[in-house]
């Protein structure tokens, strides 16, 4: 799987969860699922994901 697509998956996962305790915990969780959207715009003009970062470095480790 490329990083991309891993990228989005984790993205597309943590937005999941999120709203999942959203509604099952506190709405307070709805932070995290605004955090994970704000990362995701800003990384579309930036080109900056820590998320990436971390993943190569994890792939360099293989």
């Amino acid at each position: 799987m490329s990083i991309e697509n891993q990228i989005r998956a984790f993205a597309g996962s943590f937005i999941l969860l999120s709203l999942m305790l959203a509604h099952y915990h506190s709405v307070n969780w709805l932070w995290f699922t605004a955090f994970v959207g704000a990362n995701l715009l800003q990384s579309s003009f930036t080109h900056f994901c820590p998320l990436e970062k971390i993943l190569l470095k994890i792939q360099k480790t293989r």
